[in-house]
């Protein structure tokens, strides 16, 4: 109370600066270890964090003797457990970007959806059949377990090479975790929405399905007419047209994506096509 009842104004903007640094620090921090393994591994950590404050609370000693050795070596584990998240971050910080990494993370959506729309093109023309799914904020790793884990970097020819017929990945969806596949050949819940069109087979289904169960993106390529089709928020677009597809993904997928104006849903606005 008496550092309260001194403080300067000057002392005052002091601190508030402190504070907002070392905040901006940890929220940065927290971006880059977001979608890695480094999360559960901080959730570990945390976790024997409150065992220790508990057995200093009721002091048991043999539990906090237990403790206190663990977190004397702690350091040097953290240093290696975390050692491919600290590399990049300081190969980040060396170029840059750290804390300016939403121009970078454009350039790689903007990548990521040229990728893709190469290869629906492709797949379309041949009526070949596909379903891709884009992760956003609510986590799908329950679907990528039920597939084939892949962690590759996208491109036009690996998504077509997927969903070639007769091949070990082409069956089921591919799904795409922070700007690249993460697992092929996944099982998707499907819709059981009475109201969905009687001509919509099981990718299209599927694919109402995941975008139900949260915020994914799902395209779809039918093999029996070869067109494109989007859903989202439990609703399809059919037949979308190239240009609008190019501007709803940048949308959604782009770093602020989840920071939007209040607008009518994307399957009502005037110039999209009939929906499922």
């Amino acid at each position: 109370m008496n550092y309260f009842t001194d403080m300067t104004w000057k002392d005052s903007i002091k601190d508030i600066i402190d504070v907002g640094i070392v905040s901006y620090i940890i929220y940065h921090v927290i971006l880059l270890v977001r979608g890695t393994r480094a999360v559960q591994l901080l959730k570990g950590i945390l976790f024997l964090v409150i065992i220790w404050a508990i057995s200093t609370w009721f002091d048991l000693y043999t539990l906090k003797w237990l403790m206190n050795q663990m977190f004397t070596f702690g350091v040097l584990a953290v240093i290696i457990i975390f050692q491919p998240e600290l590399r990049r971050a300081l190969e980040q910080l060396g170029r840059g970007k750290l804390f300016g990494r939403t121009s970078a993370e454009n350039e790689e959506v903007t990548k990521l959806i040229s990728e893709v729309i190469k290869a629906i093109n492709y797949l379309s023309r041949r009526k070949i059949g596909a379903l891709i799914v884009f992760e956003r904020e609510t986590g799908l790793n329950e679907y990528t377990e039920s597939g084939i884990p892949m962690k590759s970097i996208i491109s036009s020819e690996l998504i077509i090479n997927i969903f070639i017929p007769n091949t070990p990945l082409h069956d089921g969806a591919m799904i795409v975790q922070s700007s690249q596949i993460a697992a092929a050949a996944c099982y998707l819940p499907l819709s059981e929405n009475p109201f969905i069109s009687k001509e919509l087979g099981t990718r299209h289904r599927a694919a109402i399905g995941i975008s139900e169960v949260g915020d994914a993106v799902a395209i779809v390529v039918s093999e029996e007419t070869g067109q494109i089709s989007l859903a989202m928020n439990g609703q399809v677009v059919r037949d979308i047209k190239e240009e609008s597809l190019i501007s709803k993904l940048y949308e959604e997928l782009r770093p602020n994506a989840t920071v939007k104006e209040k607008r009518s849903p994307f399957w009502k606005r005037k110039g999209d096509d009939n929906n499922g």
